[in-house]
């Protein structure tokens, strides 16, 4: 097994997961099999009960696990789906342990850090390695280092990289060199700072990525080499780019790929980005562009939907027009007309997922401008249900029409809580969650979409569309397109609008950079379409 730790300094938000991620991408581009291990050192023992104000995204993986945001980007740089092994959290961890010393599979030890924890954490990432059958596995440490969360998970690395021996494991360690002062002087002092914080916890870094506003200049790198004791070509320079894309190759282009094998001992083989560089230059291509609000109540911070504004990076790089989004918190529509002018000039809206009747009201307005002025709109899981909500309101006339989430005694719950969740109580893992096969209706606009009638997208949620209602909208024009194997509606479209369809589950987490989701494109596709035929013509020439 070879092992490469990424671990992070200074402060946190630096970019690990994306250097993780794109280290990924430089091996798996040299041929090389690789899987990647996100360690989250908080207690929770999963993020599907956590704030996107405090965390970001929730992403759900194929086998149901509610995971941290980075795992998101690891299957998209990968482009190979992940389990729930492949997330340690501290809660995991500590779980298991005491579940083996109730079942006494220590045979009567006193249980502690050292050698039961971090034994614990061991075992997990071997177990990834073995299971994923990868080459090499990634694992990235949350947190900064000097965290008291982080150093079970740092001990048992150390410990790890002395039972595997010399040149089975490479440690990367990700830190900040601000720019600073009149002049803008790149300030090293934090790098060496935790650095030696690195060191005195018996871990020595082969490699630095240095995170700046610009590129180092040689002295910098040079003087970080000097101070942190790694060779001056392991000191790589990561300034900000326009697109996280971009990373890997800036990797490249220092010869990080070649370090690392050598480090590893691996055969260095030359790189194909064939594809991936295809889809960057579409993606500066930028042929037009077309503005797309994005509606929900967590829009102040934008990772709260990452997965869906990655889903129109795919789009851009694939089409190569330009895909501007604009962000609305769904509470200020109903007390602000201009946001409502501003939306009724996009060119498509989108409404993602969420829970709670915080902000359902601006959310149904917004609905209801995609409707009637026939803007192009989609809606995922929540999206999908509140647009039941203002079709039942609008157009069936069941103005106290709601989801039993927002309001229990609603007279007509077009929406209401799932039948095997009544009674339940507790919030971690009761949702429907993870892939699940889907019927598309053949000749729908989904089907044509996806260009079959059996799919696989993943889940989670609590609520659904009420069966009693789908007559009634059918007959109303609102067609329930598509089911799951128990019959309950996933899908569904206006046969009377050019693109308004909702989905129960969410397509975003399975749109990549190389194959962006056909329900994404479909939707910025119909927005070009509408912005096409609402531009002026221009007047023919004057005839000589």
């Amino acid at each position: 097994m070879k092992v490469i730790v990424v671990s992070g300094g200074v402060i946190s938000g630096l970019g690990k997961g994306i250097t993780t991620s794109s280290l990924g991408r430089l091996l798996k581009a040299r041929g090389i099999p690789v899987t990647i291990v996100k360690i989250d050192p908080y207690l929770n023992v999963d993020a599907g009960t956590m704030n996107p104000y405090q965390h970001g995204e929730v992403f759900v993986l194929d086998d149901g696990t509610e995971v941290d945001l980075d795992l998101g980007n690891y299957e998209r740089f990968l482009g190979q789906s992940l389990m729930g092994t492949h997330n340690l959290t501290t809660g995991k961890i500590y779980r298991s342990v005491i579940e083996k010393e109730r079942r006494g599979d220590y045979l009567g030890n006193t249980v502690q850090i050292i050698p039961h924890v971090t034994g614990e954490i061991k075992r997990s990432i071997r177990e990834v390695a073995q299971g994923a059958g990868a080459e090499v596995v990634l694992v990235e440490v949350g947190g900064t280092v000097g965290d008291i969360e982080s150093m079970p998970f740092l001990e048992a690395l150390r410990e790890l990289s002395y039972e595997l021996g010399e040149g089975h494991m490479a440690f990367v360690h990700t830190t900040l060199v601000p720019v600073v002062g009149p002049v803008g002087e790149a300030k090293t002092k934090p790098t060496q700072h935790s650095v030696r914080e690195l060191r005195a916890i018996g871990i020595r870094p082969n490699m630095i990525m240095a995170r700046s506003p610009v590129p180092l200049t040689p002295d910098i790198k040079a003087k970080i080499s000097l101070f942190c004791d790694v060779p001056p070509d392991a000191v790589v320079s990561v300034p900000d780019e326009p697109v996280i894309y971009e990373v890997p190759l800036v990797l490249e282009a220092q010869g990080v790929g070649s370090l690392l094998t050598r480090v590893l001992g691996l055969t260095d083989r030359p790189p194909d980005y064939t594809a991936w560089k295809e889809f960057l230059t579409n993606y500066r291509r930028g042929e037009g562009s077309v503005e797309v609000a994005v509606v929900g109540k967590y829009t102040e911070l934008r990772d709260a939907y990452l997965s869906h504004s990655e889903a129109f990076h795919h789009c851009q790089g694939h089409l190569g027009t330009e895909i501007r989004l604009s962000w609305y918190d769904s509470e200020d529509i109903p007390r602000n007309p201009s946001l409502v002018a501003r939306i009724q000039r996009s060119d498509a809206i989108l409404v993602p997922g969420g829970f709670g009747a915080r902000g359902v009201e601006g959310k149904v307005r917004a609905i209801e401008i995609a409707r009637t002025e026939r803007i192009p709109y989609l809606g995922v899981c929540y999206g999908f249900q509140m647009a039941a909500v203002e079709y039942a309101r609008h157009v069936l006339g069941l103005p106290k029409a709601n989801t039993t989430e927002v309001d229990p005694g609603t007279p007509d719950p077009v929406v209401c809580l799932l039948e095997e969740q009544k009674g339940v109580n507790e919030l971690g893992g009761t949702m429907r969650l993870g892939a699940q096969r889907v019927l598309l209706t053949a000749g729908s606009k989904v089907a044509e979409v996806y260009g079959k009638t059996e799919i696989w997208e993943r889940h989670r949620h609590r609520f659904e569309i009420n069966p009693k209602y789908i007559d009634r909208f059918r007959a109303a024009g609102l067609n329930a397109t598509g089911f799951s194997v128990d019959s309950r509606v996933e899908a569904f479209e206006a046969s009377d609008h050019p693109f308004f369809v909702g989905v129960q589950y969410h397509p975003e987490f399975l749109s990549r950079p190389e194959a962006p989701h056909p329900l994404y494109l479909a939707l910025v596709r119909a927005a070009i379409a509408r912005k096409e035929v609402a531009a002026p013509v221009a007047p023919a020439p004057a005839l000589a």
